[in-house]
């Protein structure tokens, strides 16, 4: 399918989500993107399996990084897409269909005769709902990082419209509670690991979150279970419970930090981390963070949650998330997108950009 990048940005929106791209599978939408972006002027085009990365090169002082992933969770009896009191349902349109359509507008409009106040690097990538090592943002910065290099990046995830600075770090770990396996028809005379794991489920319903200001952005802690595995048969008493754990921490905290708190709190039991990622400060007050926030308008606020903005911070390039795709609908059976506040989003961002 041939993407048509002068079309409304709901219909382009439409258009992306209808090609299907669930992580893994991103392949014909890259092919599709990257069609569209080679018959664009003044592009330079690069692709990095299903990673499309695209540049100017008009010797403008500083150069912008926009940026969005093209997978999308499971489909989810949500395609195709359709269209309801202004409101473009369907798979991936509000995370982040909805920006990957802003993105592609302001490339073609802005790849004209339009003389741009900076030189921009669109970066369109693969595999951000899944596993770390999968990520095409990673990849890109192992193999071409020269393709990233920039002085100030924009990652159009759902934000609803709003600046959102920063992001959390995340931390997973597995809390083991241990007992003594017996028949279970002679309980006592083991010691039942499942029943142990009560403790733990108590130290997370004790648990009270941080919600600390950092850079003057206030950020809300979460500890909590999201699994719990123990059992040996039907007629046994369960020697071992594991409850795994996932820890949602400000990015005033370090990864070791956070480790460090989610052992003491557990000191009680065997704790294995599975999974720990370094959050990004919000990073506002750089100035070209600042002249971005300034010409989208609105009171920024923190990002609750973890995106790629961590990746370009590690990259020492300031970055903020902002998308026209609500947050709170992302992953939903019922996911939508407000049709307006994709115009507003790329109105906003052209303005700021060509000025």
């Amino acid at each position: 399918m041939d993407l048509d990048l002068f079309q409304d940005g709901a219909a382009l929106t439409a258009q992306l989500v209808d090609i299907a791209s669930a992580s893994g599978e991103e392949g014909p939408l890259a092919d599709a993107i990257e069609r569209a972006l080679r018959a664009l002027p003044r592009l330079s085009v690069h692709r990095d399996g299903n990673a499309v990365v695209a540049r100017t090169a008009d010797g403008r002082a500083e150069r912008v990084i926009l940026a969005g992933h093209i997978d999308t969770v499971p489909v989810a009896d949500n395609l195709p897409s359709y269209t309801e009191r202004e409101r473009l349902y369907g798979c991936g349109t509000t995370d982040m269909k909805s920006g990957v359509a802003v993105q592609l507008r302001l490339a073609a409009a802005l790849a004209g005769p339009v003389r741009l106040a900076r030189d921009v690097t669109y970066v369109f990538y693969d595999c951000e709902e899944v596993e770390e090592e999968r990520n095409g943002l990673l990849r890109l910065s192992r193999r071409c990082p020269e393709l990233l290099a920039g002085d100030f990046a924009v990652l159009l995830e759902p934000t609803d419209g709003v600046v959102e600075g920063g992001c959390q770090g995340t931390l997973r770990a597995k809390i083991t509670a241990t007992g003594e396996r017996a028949h279970s028809a002679r309980s006592w005379m083991g010691r039942n690991a499942i029943h142990e794991a009560a403790d733990i489920l108590g130290v997370l319903r004790g648990y009270v979150a941080r919600q600390p200001e950092v850079d003057g952005l206030v950020y809300h802690e979460g500890l909590n279970a999201v699994g719990i595995a123990g059992g040996v048969a039907g007629n046994v008493i369960p020697d071992e419970c594991v409850v795994t754990v996932n820890f949602r921490f400000a990015p005033d905290r370090s990864e070791k930090q956070a480790e460090s708190f989610v052992r003491e709190i557990f000191s009680r039991w065997q704790v294995t981390v599975t999974d720990l990622t370094a959050g990004a400060r919000p990073g506002l007050g750089q100035p070209a963070a600042a002249s971005f926030a300034a010409a989208v308008g609105g009171t920024a606020r923190a990002k609750l949650g973890w995106t790629d903005v961590a990746r370009f911070t590690a990259l020492g390039i300031p970055a903020v998330n902002y998308g026209p795709g609500t947050p709170e609908l992302a992953h939903t059976r019922g996911e939508y997108v407000e049709v307006a506040k994709i115009a507003e989003c790329e109105a906003r961002m052209r303005a700021w950009l060509a000025p």
